[in-house]
């Protein structure tokens, strides 16, 4: 970590082709570790007598086998956490640690907001990080929040590096943990018309995860990110494979609980649902029912959820989340014509994805008023602080296993 630390000290280009490089190696040391681990997990997967234990074992093994920049990023913060934790005071080495995140968070590098092998927020870290954001950028600095979620593997990570060029990690079998926030610089003749200075993108691990599903409370682990994340965000995408949103009901049924409570503090974020690997490019006539059973649904659970938390039976889901089915519904080709690697790319995912895009900035620029305007970083940043508190420790959230 010295050495680390010390080769993050020297000038920003120099940083970055050492990140890079950094990410190339581990990668390619990942791949290196990773096909022994999956010969003998299916292996055991083919033999008759199964060995449940070492299976669980190997699927461990894999699920951390990847090591990637994002750890040692992550340790320098548990660093700072644990000398803020001390009597004496911070050494200089210690104390510049967050100046150094916030230069790389400014070249477009992803900071962990939420740990994900903890499921915690490294709170000390997060909020020093974001106030000497808030200095460098001389207390001025607006920002808009767009945030995806979804079941694992349905290309989350994917669809916001195509969105905004950025490069969240989707290399060597490995899966977002936790989520990620990211910063991207909004042009000067654009600053205007978006009303932000920066747009933070937000990337979530996937939920539903099946090395989580054997735990009792992994249930709550997905509630408690799900609420975050959508009550941190100014627009929410609902990343969905397929046509099928049943796989998502479960966790919007907790969302529209929270947000209930939330809506009495003004918080009502845009929900945008994608849905992946459609390839009929009618899909969205075609889906004109699906689309109005879906927030037959929605409204069902708004109104069970208002039931519980006796607020009446008259709320319908768009009294609590901004959705409109024809408006906030999108269908998105497969990004491969064939299967992969060699697969050429399919050039109507991009195209589809850029539409979206565009929708997406739409929306930015009618917020850009009133309630929904943008946040300073010191407002996002009490948000957070106190959503999580209320999210971790106040039960803010029903922590109920919902029924598949």
């Amino acid at each position: 970590m010295s050495r680390f630390i010390s080769a993050m000290c020297n000038s920003t280009e120099e940083c970055k082709y050492f990140l890079k490089w950094m990410r190339i190696n581990l990668d390619n040391l990942s791949r290196t570790h990773l096909p022994p681990l999956w010969a003998k997990y299916k292996e055991q997967c083919r033999n008759s007598s199964e060995n449940k234990e070492l299976i669980a074992k190997l699927d461990r093994e894999i699920s951390s086998c990847s090591l990637g920049t994002e750890h040692f990023l992550r340790e320098m913060g548990q660093l700072y956490e644990s000398a803020c934790s001390l009597p004496e005071a911070l050494t200089p080495e210690i104390k510049h640690l967050p100046r150094l995140c916030v230069k790389l968070l400014q070249e477009g590098f992803p900071l962990e907001l939420v740990d994900g092998d903890s499921s915690n927020i490294p709170l000390e870290w997060v909020t020093q990080v974001l106030k000497e954001l808030h200095d460098l950028t001389k207390n001025t600095c607006k920002i808009r929040v767009i945030s995806v979620l979804g079941v694992q593997s349905t290309g989350k990570s994917t669809l916001l590096n195509t969105m905004f060029g950025v490069q969240f990690a989707v290399s060597s079998d490995r899966c977002t943990r936790g989520a990620f926030m990211l910063l991207i610089r909004v042009k000067e003749d654009f600053k205007v018309r978006l009303g932000c200075d920066y747009i933070m993108v937000i990337d979530t691990e996937g939920l539903k995860a099946p090395q989580l599903a054997q735990l009792d409370d992994s249930y709550e682990h997905d509630n408690e990110l799900a609420t975050l994340v959508v009550g941190l965000s100014d627009i929410t995408v609902i990343n969905i494979a397929m046509e099928n949103s049943t796989e998502m009901n479960d966790i919007l049924q907790i969302v529209v609980h929270a947000f209930l409570r939330m809506k009495e503090v003004g918080r009502k974020p845009c929900c945008q649902f994608v849905h992946q690997n459609v390839a009929d490019i009618s899909a969205h006539d075609s889906n004109m029912r699906d689309r109005k059973l879906l927030l037959e649904q929605l409204n069902e659970m708004t109104q069970a959820a208002a039931k519980m938390e006796k607020k009446g039976n008259n709320y319908t889901f768009t009294d609590v989340m901004e959705y409109d089915p024809e408006r906030n519904t999108w269908y998105i080709p497969g990004l491969w014509n064939g299967n992969p690697p060699m697969a050429p790319v399919n050039a109507g995912y991009s195209e589809s994805v850029g539409l979206f895009k565009r929708s997406v900035n739409e929306k930015f620029m009618e917020q850009k008023s009133g309630d929904s305007s943008a946040h300073t970083i010191i407002e996002f940043l009490e948000w957070t602080k106190s959503l999580w508190q209320a999210v971790k420790y106040e039960n803010f959230i029903f922590s109920f296993q919902p029924c598949n």
